[in-house]
């Protein structure tokens, strides 16, 4: 079970670590979205894992409440902005990692023009000048609803 004072990992590592083709894939996002390590595109790889895992097994599964819970699953994604308004399981397994990185605080602080590059929206984020709606928010890897984007602002000082 586990410790409750020692959080459980939220990603999983490569399972070798030396392949050249994953090594520059990673390298290549880092250097576009502005990334503190690879540890934050193996986070976003798991999230995406997931997602792809229970789309597969909706699918796979019949009844009520498998609607249901498809239903709620592709809601979720919507709100997230990471699925069109008409969009079905399918759609949820041609999903790509950088979908998710482009969720992210510190890309949508970037994208919307507040900070010159991703590295100095990243600064800003865990320097306190970012805002969201009414409280500071320090954490540049929080999925960000696309609902919420609009209220992303700087702090004044």
């Amino acid at each position: 079970m586990g410790h409750p004072k020692f959080p459980r990992k939220k990603y999983d590592t490569p399972p070798h670590p030396w392949q050249k083709d994953r090594i520059e894939r990673e390298n290549e996002l880092l250097k576009k979205y502005g990334l503190k390590n690879k540890r934050e595109i193996w986070k976003a790889e798991s999230i995406l894992r997931k997602l792809r895992r229970q789309a597969r097994v909706l699918l796979a599964s019949v009844g009520e409440e498998a609607k249901k819970e498809e239903r709620e699953l592709i809601q979720k994604l919507q709100r997230l902005g990471l699925l069109k308004e008409d969009a079905n399981l399918d759609n949820i397994l041609e999903l790509e990692i950088q979908d998710i990185l482009d969720r992210r605080l510190q890309s949508v602080v970037f994208r919307r023009g507040l900070a010159k590059t991703p590295k100095e929206a990243r600064q800003m984020i865990v320097h306190r000048h970012v805002k969201l709606g009414d409280r500071v928010v320090t954490s540049p890897g929080m999925l960000i609803l696309k609902s919420d984007e609009e209220l992303i602002q700087k702090k004044e000082a």
